[in-house]
């Protein structure tokens, strides 16, 4: 990206293959407490669910207060066990089952520290989905605490099969499904989706799609003790025909819900995990596998995103890459990018030799990759997409910037309408404001 103060034509371009999760600068719980209550889908037990703040650092923890002196349970794959149409944590009188919708609000909305009450060892399965109980923690409220998320990092592909559940999960800016999902009826079929999961895009995308079963299941399931609490107000049911007692809230919200659930089941992993997850016909069984494979694999990192990541959505590369870390990110907000200036930057070789200083217009392009970073994240199908630097207003350079100097760039959104974004950026080092710039751009087809 170059930018330049003049607003008649479009300039070089940002290009990213994925965008990121909307990403807090600090942990993120819940300001207070908010109930949820109803039946669980399988055991058909009544639950008084209560979502309560958890302390920085604690993870997502399940408490059941109907059993006194049992110890917390803690949302993570090592305590996950295999059972059939569910998720299931622990075993015997104190196990937790089907938590994955509960799980997938908890993760929708990149929550990294929870304390869930419940007093049954069941959740309420309300409609089927995952949006009561979304609904409920932004009842409660979002607040950030002290300490940054930890992150599980992919860096190199990998391939975990369980029966006929096939994943592929690919190094990723942020969290991206893409499910697949086939059933012989004629209201489903083969059903694809490909989603950027962020708070805004699982509220909007995902959260309503409600599980689904066949009128013809029912009775083996029931023998097996299952979906005791299950009725046409908490699935959707299938006969032969159609849709049992209710209408469908998207046409694809079969393979919709298989990617809610994926979402839930992610979370056992202990981080906000990134990457991309190819899923064919996902089940709980096959994404606790694969969070299994992901906890062995990546790298946890406590970090915001690295020069790795950074290469992954820039274009450019040495030595026109100009940002070697993102530090804080606030979803269509705010973003803080670093740069650290070294001797060895091939501009001083001829930039004021005895004398280098960086050059005001490469300052200038810094800002602008770390906005373009930012950008990237509000674009449905990044890898189409190309970010075009419009315009630069009220440029003003400070004090010089020299060799062993590290610049905090630090943007924010001014004005948003469509494709155009207007941003003002300041650069900083030691707390000293270097450069201020208001820069306008636009996203465009590739």
């Amino acid at each position: 990206m170059i930018a330049r103060a003049s607003t008649s034509a479009p300039l070089a371009p940002t290009a990213a293959n994925d965008g990121p999760s909307a990403i807090a600068m600090s942990r993120r719980t819940v300001a207070g407490e908010a109930t949820v209550e109803g039946i669980g889908l399988h055991l058909g037990r009544p639950c008084h669910l209560v979502f309560k703040p958890g302390k920085s650092g604690s993870g997502i923890v399940f408490q059941r207060v109907d059993l006194p002196g049992s110890a917390p349970i803690p949302a993570r794959v090592d305590i996950a066990v295999e059972a059939e149409r569910r998720t299931q944590l622990g075993s015997g009188d104190a196990a937790l089952h089907t938590v994955e919708h509960v799980l997938a609000a908890v993760g929708g909305l990149e929550i990294d520290d929870l304390v869930i009450e419940m007093d049954s060892p069941e959740p309420p399965i309300m409609d089927g989905s995952a949006a009561p109980f979304l609904a409920a923690l932004q009842r409660a409220g979002l607040a950030m605490h002290a300490g940054r998320p930890d992150w599980l990092v992919l860096r190199k592909s990998i391939r975990v099969v369980d029966g006929d559940s096939v994943y592929e999960a690919h190094p990723c800016f942020g969290l991206g499904l893409e499910v697949t999902i086939d059933f012989p009826h004629p209201l489903i079929g083969e059903q694809s989706g490909r989603y950027m999961v962020s708070p805004a895009s699982f509220a909007q995308e995902l959260s309503a799609a409600r599980t689904f079963g066949f009128v013809h299941e029912v009775e083996g399931l029931r023998a097996k003790g299952l979906i005791q609490g299950a009725s046409t107000a908490n699935a959707i049911v299938l006969d032969t025909d159609g849709v049992v007692d209710t209408t469908l809230r998207w046409s694809d919200e079969f393979v919709r819900h298989k990617a809610l659930d994926c979402v839930g089941d992610l979370v056992l992993a202990g981080a906000r995990v990134r990457a991309r997850i190819v899923a064919h016909k996902p089940s709980h069984r096959g994404t606790v596998a694969l969070v299994r494979a992901l906890v062995q694999h990546a790298i946890r990192e406590p970090a915001m995103y690295t020069v790795e990541d950074i290469l992954q959505v820039l274009p450019h590369r040495y030595p026109f890459l100009l940002v070697d870390r993102i530090l804080e990110l606030e979803e269509g907000k705010r973003i803080v990018g670093l740069k650290n200036v070294t001797i060895n930057e091939p501009f001083f070789q001829g930039h004021f030799p005895g004398h280098p200083i960086m050059p005001g217009v490469l300052i200038i392009e810094a800002m602008a990759q770390v906005g373009g970073m930012l950008l990237m994240r509000t674009i449905d199908d990044p890898a189409s997409k190309v970010v075009y630097f419009l315009s630069l207003d009220n440029v003003k350079f400070r004090r010089p910037v020299k060799p062993g100097d590290q610049l905090r760039l630090e943007l924010e959104v001014l004005q948003k309408r469509g494709t155009l974004c207007k941003m003002k950026g300041t650069a900083y080092v030691d707390g000293q404001v270097v450069t201020e710039a208001e820069m306008a751009a636009m996203v465009r087809d590739r």
